[in-house]
């Protein structure tokens, strides 16, 4: 049930990987200029700068492993030196050593060395046992695994980003649309009521209510335009992409039916598709929220941090062993007079070879290894406390979405019905006024009940889908990052 880390991960690096190849807006646009919501997941995961950034980490994390290897792996090593003596050294001696009827204190110049001198050779140094190298090792892995999992847990957040980014700019259109509908009315009902002011069956009371209507819901079109504007904004940077991209998103939530697995409209597929992904139910046992949590990135870069941890305190220890390292030495020397030939002759080169052992035990070295082997120990509890408090507020998160899934879904039939009827009274009443039976507050009555109505709905079609992409986080079960397992929900 469990997601394995490295095949959730690479899972979605094909993806994430695109670092020196940015894929643009225009590649995924359809011919309509239309950008869909798995369109914008697939741009937000080859262009989000935290995604390129926990690549980036990954590929240090793999050459962390490649360094920690050679501190087990032999030492080779190669040298060659020639000098020639321009003017051989000349010593002074006693002369006693030649004569010994020379008087005491004389001496006697002496050349040494000759006019060319090779030296050269190889020696390979061997560590044969140092315990904070192979527990390097070992932890270089764990690192390269949490690089890994804390990429996924960056893939999942902006995945999630991007579905709510995508969703605040269609709730942010159909505001727009309902205040431009809303002025419309408006406009067309200031224009009915001034012909029938004319005819003579209304006063101009009537006339001015609209007008006032009208002039107090225009600011508001003002502000509703604005708000699409800074909703695309938001979007383009989750995205990761150039704010002067233009494009338009694709989706209706007036015609989005959240009890429905299917879309009423071909409009709203691509928002049914991402939502199916992971299926959410209704009634649910209450032990899936304690398993959710081990699918959660945060939670699961907590437990390599932890182990990580665990992995530095075994290499503190091992400071207090002791090292055995190996040693072996291949040198030729070479001696020279006259013009000179590459490394002498056979008659003027030798050769030697040693082959030594080195061990090393540490008796004193202050109170630095102690007092590091503490602070390693004190902050191993505090990655545990962190994973205790990630793992309550991950328990809350859960729940939290799981309530307002399940206030969406209650409310849904209630919205809908309410939507139904009063685009029902706003006919009756527009069928009302214009046969003379009805008045105009009437008319102005049902408009606003619509209007209220439709904006009902949007924002809890709104509601829905925010919570279920944050839900989907909160369980670790993200759209386009994990792979496909049997759900949790079951």
């Amino acid at each position: 049930m469990i997601l394995l880390i490295i095949s959730t991960v690479f899972a979605v690096v094909p993806l994430s990987a695109q670092v020196d190849n940015n894929t643009s807006v225009s590649e995924v646009l359809t011919k309509n200029n239309k950008l869909q919501l798995t369109e914008a997941i697939e741009v937000a995961l080859a262009n989000n700068s935290q995604i390129k950034r926990s690549v980036f980490s990954l590929k240090i994390a793999d050459e962390e492993v490649t360094k920690a290897w050679s501190s087990v792996m032999p030492e080779v090593s190669g040298s060659a030196s020639y000098t020639r003596n321009l003017e051989i050294p000349v010593n002074f001696v006693p002369a006693k050593f030649f004569d010994p009827q020379a008087p005491p204190g004389k001496l006697t110049p002496l050349q040494f060395g000759t006019d060319n001198n090779w030296q050269g050779g190889f020696s390979v140094q061997q560590t044969l046992f140092r315990g904070e190298a192979f527990v390097g090792i070992s932890s270089s892995k764990i690192f390269k695994a949490a690089q890994a999992e804390n990429l996924r847990a960056t893939t999942q957040q902006v995945v999630t980003q991007t579905r709510l980014a995508y969703y605040r700019v269609l709730v942010a259109e159909e505001q727009l649309r309902l205040q431009e509908a809303t002025v419309e009315r408006l406009n067309k009902n200031l224009e009915e009521n001034k012909a029938r002011n004319k005819a003579g069956l209304v006063d101009e009371y009537a006339v001015l209510q609209v007008e006032v209507q009208l002039r107090n819901q225009q600011p508001q079109l003002t502000k509703a335009r604005y708000a699409v504007k800074k909703a695309y904004r938001e979007l383009k940077v989750i995205l990761g992409i150039p704010l002067n991209v233009q494009f338009s998103v694709s989706g209706d939530l007036n015609a989005f039916d959240v009890t429905s697995q299917q879309a009423m409209k071909k409009v709203n597929q691509n928002l049914k598709r991402v939502d199916n992904m992971t299926p959410y139910q209704f009634q649910k046992k209450a032990n899936v929220i304690d398993l959710a949590t081990d699918l959660r990135g945060d939670v699961r870069v907590l437990e390599q941090q932890e182990e990580l941890k665990g992995r530095e305190i075994m290499a503190i220890k091992s400071r207090f062993l002791p090292t055995l390292a190996a040693s072996y030495n291949l040198n030729w020397t070479a001696s020279q007079p006259g013009s000179p030939v590459f490394f002498g002759t056979d008659e003027t080169r030798a050769r030697s070879q040693t082959l030594g052992f080195t061990l090393s035990l540490p008796i004193f070295q202050g109170f630095e290894r102690s007092s590091n082997l503490d602070i390693a120990q004190i902050e191993r509890k505090d990655i545990k406390e962190q994973k205790r408090a990630t793992i309550r507020s991950a328990k809350n998160e859960i729940q939290s979405a799981r309530e307002s899934l399940n206030q969406a879904l209650e409310t849904a039939p209630a919205r809908a019905q309410a939507l139904e009827l009063a685009q029902d009274g706003y006919q009756r009443a527009q069928a009302r006024l214009e046969n003379g039976m009805g008045s105009q507050l009437d008319v102005t009555n049902a408009e606003l009940q619509l209007r209220q109505a439709e904006a009902n709905y949007a924002q809890m079609v709104y509601d829905y889908l925010s919570a279920k992409a944050q839900y989907d986080q909160a369980i670790g079960m993200v759209p386009f990052v994990d792979a496909d397992e049997q759900e949790i929900n079951e």
